[in-house]
C-alpha cells in the first residue's frame, strides 16, 4: 500500500509523511471506514468467533482447536498493521482510539478465561494477567490529563510472548511442546508482572512532574498579571510624565516580578514538553 493515497483508504487525500506526528485536522478528516478501523472491527468480530470454535465438540477436538488457533492468529496479526496503517496513512481517528485497546484486551481476555475454564491454564495466571491489564487501564486514566506513557520494549516483549504463550495453549500440545508452552508462558507472566510494575512508576514520576508544571506555570500567570497590574497602578500615578518616589519603587517592584517571571518560565517548558510527549504517544498508537 505504499502508493496508495490516503483519500483512497477512506482518509483525508493529503499526502502521507511517514514518520511525521499526525495533526489535529488530520485525525478530523480521516474516514471512519479506513483500513485500520476495518481491521479493528474485525479483531473485535473474531472474539466471538474464536470463542464459539475454542468450545466447538466440548473444547478437546484437535481439529476445531486448529481452526480456533488461526481465529486468533488472524487478530493478533491485525493487530500488528492497524496500528501502523493509521499512523502511515493520517487515518488516525477517535474511533481507533477507543476501539484498539478495547479489540486487544477483549481477544486475550477471552482466550484467558477460556483456556482457564477447559483447565488448560490455572486460573491464577488468567487472573494476574488480567488484572495488570485493567489495573494500566485504570492508571491511564489517572496520568492522561499530565501526559501519555508511549510503548516500551519490554511491553512489546509481554504481547509477542503472551501471544505465543496463549496461542501455544490454544492448540492441543502434547508431550515436549506442551511442557514448552509452559514456560513460555511463565516469561510471559514475568513479563506482565514486571512491565506492570514500570508501568506504575513511570505513571507516578509523570504526575508528579505533571502536577509540578501545572503549579509552575499557575505562578507564571500569577506573576505576570501582577506585573501588569504594577504597571498599571505607575501609568495611572504618573501619567505621561516620569516615575519618581513612590511610583519609582512601585516600578523597581516591577523589574523584580519580571526577574521571577523568567524564572517561573524556565519550568513552564516542562509543561510544553509534556504536552508533545502526550501528543506523540497518541500518534504513534
Amino acid at each position: 500500500m505504499t502508493g496508495v493515497p490516503a483519500s483512497a483508504a477512506g482518509g483525508s487525500g493529503a499526502k502521507p509523511v511517514r514518520g511525521g506526528k499526525l495533526g489535529t485536522a488530520a485525525v478530523n478528516q480521516a474516514s471512519l471506514w479506513n483500513i485500520a478501523n476495518i481491521l479493528t472491527m474485525v479483531r473485535l468480530l473474531l472474539v466471538p468467533g474464536f470463542v464459539l470454535l475454542l468450545f466447538h465438540n466440548g473444547g478437546y477436538d484437535p481439529a476445531w482447536r486448529s481452526f480456533a488457533w488461526a481465529a486468533f492468529a488472524i487478530a493478533m496479526i491485525t493487530d500488528l498493521f492497524d496500528g501502523h496503517l493509521a499512523r502511515t496513512y493520517n487515518l488516525v481517528t477517535d474511533f481507533g482510539k477507543i476501539a484498539d485497546p478495547i479489540a486487544d484486551k477483549a481477544i486475550m481476555g477471552a482466550a484467558l478465561v477460556s483456556l482457564s475454564i477447559l483447565g488448560d491454564l490455572p486460573w491464577w495466571i488468567t487472573g494476574v494477567i488480567i488484572a495488570r491489564e485493567l489495573g494500566i487501564t485504570l492508571m491511564r486514566f489517572w496520568v492522561i490529563r499530565h501526559a501519555v506513557i508511549p510503548a516500551s520494549r519490554g511491553g512489546k516483549l509481554k504481547t509477542l510472548a503472551q501471544g505465543t504463550a496463549v496461542g501455544m495453549y490454544v492448540l492441543a500440545l502434547t508431550g515436549p511442546l506442551a511442557t514448552l508452552r509452559f514456560w513460555v508462558m511463565m516469561v510471559a507472566v514475568v513479563l506482565t508482572v514486571v512491565t506492570g510494575l514500570d508501568y506504575v512508576r513511570q505513571a507516578v514520576v509523570l504526575r508528579r512532574k505533571g502536577l509540578a508544571a501545572e503549579r509552575a506555570a499557575a505562578a507564571e500567570r500569577a506573576a505576570e498579571a501582577t506585573e501588569e497590574a504594577l504597571r498599571a497602578a505607575a501609568g495611572t500615578t504618573v501619567g505621561a510624565g516620569a516615575a519618581s518616589g513612590p511610583v519609582a519603587g512601585s516600578v523597581a517592584g516591577a523589574t523584580d516580578v519580571r526577574g521571577g517571571v523568567t524564572d517561573v518560565r524556565g519550568a513552564g517548558a516542562d509543561v510544553r514538553g509534556t504536552v508533545e510527549a502526550r501528543d506523540a504517544a497518541e500518534a504513534e498508537r
